[in-house]
């Protein structure tokens, strides 16, 4: 329903989409790739809130203006609707008003599932839980979680769970050492050992288990870039 008042559009990696205060003209529908979703901090950082995944929807507005600005992570195709169309189209169709809703209230778990994260005391917990939501979301699209895909790169995971991209490094080396994850490339991590990381997410192993604050390794800075 969406298709037949949408246009396709195509985004570069690190392309931007939306800009946060400008008038939200068009909503967002994501077709492939993945987009995050954040807002710009006075010291010119970002707070990366969410990150984005195909059928998810983003650009909903406030005031008519974009809330949060939003970024391509990979390359992105999605489809762009006339929020002015949209808001017609659903006040004829009261099953599509229910599909809307229905994303919104995906949306709002997700940002729960955030606040949680952000909960967490210790880096290695609020990555390992990470990692768990990413493995989460592969599991409800029906994709293969052998393995977990990582598209992000360690700034942008940094700026989502609240630590620094040295911090992401060293919580990875720290989940290896420990038989709890494997690394395969550059961004395709295996869960080995379950137990051991729900452990480490409890963060009642923190204590004891803490990485050294030493300098990363070629291989964990080629893991993620930043």
């Amino acid at each position: 329903m969406l298709a037949i008042i949408a246009t396709i559009s195509r985004y570069k990696k690190g392309e931007l989409i939306c800009q946060e205060g400008a008038r939200a003209d068009h909503i967002f529908n994501i077709i492939a790739g993945v987009v995050k979703s954040y807002r710009s901090q006075p010291n010119r950082k970002q707070q990366v809130l969410s990150f984005l995944f195909p059928h998810d929807l983003f650009g909903l507005a406030e005031q008519g203006r974009y809330v949060n600005s939003a970024t391509a992570v990979t390359q992105v195709i999605l489809y762009k609707v006339p929020a002015a169309a949209l808001e017609a189209r659903m006040r004829r169709n009261p099953s599509l008003d229910f599909q809307v809703i229905c994303r919104l209230c995906h949306d709002l778990r997700e940002a729960q599932q955030h606040a949680i994260l952000l909960s967490k005391h210790h880096a290695v917990a609020k990555l390992g839980l990470f990692l768990q939501m990413l493995e989460a979301h592969q599991n409800a699209e029906g994709h293969s979680c052998q393995e977990i895909q990582v598209p992000m790169a360690r700034t942008d995971i940094g700026a989502y769970v609240n630590i620094s991209p040295e911090a992401v490094t060293r919580s990875l080396r720290m989940l290896v050492r420990r038989g709890v994850i494997s690394v395969r490339a550059r961004n395709h991590i295996k869960i080995i050992d379950r137990a051991g990381l729900e452990e480490l997410i409890s963060e009642r192993a923190a204590t004891r288990d803490k990485a050294p604050p030493t300098a990363t390794s070629r291989k964990d800075t080629v893991l993620l870039q930043s």
